[in-house]
């Protein structure tokens, strides 16, 4: 079992019961799945760079990205509907616990001037989305093949009710938000 998975069930869901009264464990919040979103607007000109955020996303995450495409056309960005305009990758059970204890440990330790991630970008509904500015931090990432750097957007999709429910989960389980 994973040392995160571990972590949720001995430490993390005793103290959610406690703090708001759970009387079950399938009442208690859990992360559901974790999105990996990389845009690449400038696939347009160059489909080398939808081909490089391919390659990089699957590297970090060890699964086949998914291309997502334009749902409308828009004029001012010159985007034609169905162009390819990103890529991204959902994570689930095993995979997630993996990808969550490697950011975590590895990759926003290595962010440059780290003080924590931001705790206002929750949803209301109890998602959390963490906007990464570079790929480089993953250690997967060499930087001689990296095409262009560009960031990507990791959402926490969980179970909470609510932002302080999703805080607490995901703080209990070691994401460092800033003080």
């Amino acid at each position: 079992m994973n040392r995160l998975k571990e972590k949720y069930f001995k430490e993390v869901v005793p103290s959610l019961k406690e703090k708001y009264h759970y009387t079950t464990l399938m009442a208690v919040p859990k992360i559901e799945k974790i999105v990996i979103n990389m845009g690449v607007g400038d696939a347009k000109e160059n489909s080398k760079y939808l081909e490089g955020a391919e390659r990089d996303l699957e590297l970090i995450t060890g699964l086949k990205p998914v291309v997502t495409r334009a749902k409308k056309s828009i004029a001012g960005f010159k985007i034609r509907e169905g162009a390819p305009i990103g890529c991204k990758v959902t994570l689930r059970g095993e995979n997630m616990y993996v990808f969550l204890e490697k950011l975590i440990r590895i990759s926003l330790p290595r962010v440059k001037d780290f003080r924590g991630v931001s705790n206002r970008a929750f949803d209301g509904r109890g998602n959390y989305t963490l906007g990464i500015k570079e790929q480089l931090i993953f250690p997967e990432i060499e930087f001689d093949t990296v095409v262009k750097v560009r960031g990507m957007d990791i959402v926490f999709v969980t179970t909470a009710k609510s932002n302080e429910e999703a805080y607490d989960l995901l703080s209990g389980l070691g994401i460092p938000f800033r003080k």
